[in-house]
């Protein structure tokens, strides 16, 4: 949708595929990772299906075609959604323990989740 929306004679805009892809982590990705916290897919169809946007979308990026899913994801400095959706429940589990996000009372050393 969003190729659609940005249509430009300029031949430079098009192929200029950072602003697409500011674009997408705009309007795109906040829609498919909505409250993936609370539901996370756990069917392989399901994670297939919102994975496979991601997959559509930097698959048409110009000169991306030709590449696998998984170099275009390493070209783009992406992460796939269900690793980011790995993540987030990582961080959502080490925020809601009181033990582990208290830590230590007297070793004053703050701590890191990524």
């Amino acid at each position: 949708m969003i190729h659609r929306c940005f249509v430009s004679r300029n031949i430079n805009l098009l192929t200029r595929a950072f602003i697409i892809i500011i674009l997408y982590y705009t309007y795109v990705r906040p829609l498919l990772e909505y409250n993936c916290v609370a539901w996370s897919p756990h069917l392989k169809r399901d994670i297939e299906l919102i994975e496979q946007v991601q997959r559509r979308f930097t698959k048409r990026l110009i000169g991306l075609s030709v590449y696998s899913y998984d170099e275009r994801l390493k070209l783009l400095n992406l992460d796939s959604l269900q690793y980011r959706r790995i993540r987030f429940d990582i961080i959502m589990c080490y925020t809601r323990s009181p033990a582990i996000a208290e830590g230590p009372r007297d070793a004053g050393v703050p701590v890191e989740i990524w």
